[in-house]
């Protein structure tokens, strides 16, 4: 049986999502963040030498890596679901959107939350120069970058209801992740319909019920 290592809060949720989309039978061994650092302690290191989450064994076999996860659970247990067809377009799309979030998307709100903290936790003294040098690296590299994505992300939207064409996928699995985090630290709102009604059509499925109310709650990106 599958067992998911599950770190509070993180993208863990997703692969819990995928298994309640899925009706698949697994189990959660549930893992705590450090309370200093917020990362994961070194419990977890035990099952993978990165010592991160998601993480999940299926007997001998030991995978990391969302995306890879993902891929690997509707290719051995989906039975055609949830997967674009083989060759297809919207296999294309779902592949391309599966490397993304991570690849492209997430790094630049992880500068923007790194570059906030920057600004406002270091030492008094030193304060005002890290604040100053952290605007300057938003205005110039990590806001553009990152704004452009969201329009790049709104306006795919405005093309299919889901990423990867006019049927829910994997791509919307591992999407729904960095839309989230968007959200939650960006103020969007209004300005981006279609981002809002996709956070709203995935907050309402009920598989991504279940996997919130087994794995708890999402506080993303916060400072």
């Amino acid at each position: 049986m599958l067992l998911i290592h599950h770190l509070e809060n993180s993208r863990s949720h997703r692969v819990l999502w995928l298994l309640e989309e899925l009706s698949l039978d697994y189990e959660i061994k549930f893992y705590k963040r450090d309370p200093k650092t917020d990362l994961a302690m070194d419990d977890l290191k035990a099952i993978h030498p990165l010592g991160k989450s998601p993480v999940i064994t299926d007997g001998k076999l030991v995978l990391a890596e969302t995306a890879a996860i993902l891929q690997y659970i509707v290719e051995r247990y989906g039975k055609g679901k949830l997967s674009a067809a083989l060759g297809s377009p919207e296999q294309i799309k779902q592949n391309y959107w599966l490397h993304a979030a991570e690849g492209s998307f997430m790094p630049y709100l992880v500068t923007d939350l790194l570059t906030s903290r920057i600004a406002s936790k270091s030492p008094f003294i030193t304060r005002p120069i890290a604040k100053a040098i952290a605007t300057e690296v938003d205005k110039k590299f990590t806001h553009p970058n990152l704004y452009r994505f969201i329009k790049y992300m709104e306006a795919e939207l405005s093309k299919n209801t889901w990423f990867a064409g006019d049927e829910f996928s994997i791509a919307d699995i591992q999407m729904g992740y960095p839309v989230e985090a968007a959200f939650a630290r960006l103020e969007l709102n209004d300005d981006y319909p279609n981002l809002k009604d996709y956070l709203f059509a995935i907050r309402n499925r009920p598989a991504y019920q279940a996997a919130i109310e087994k794995g708890g709650k999402l506080s993303i990106l916060a400072d």
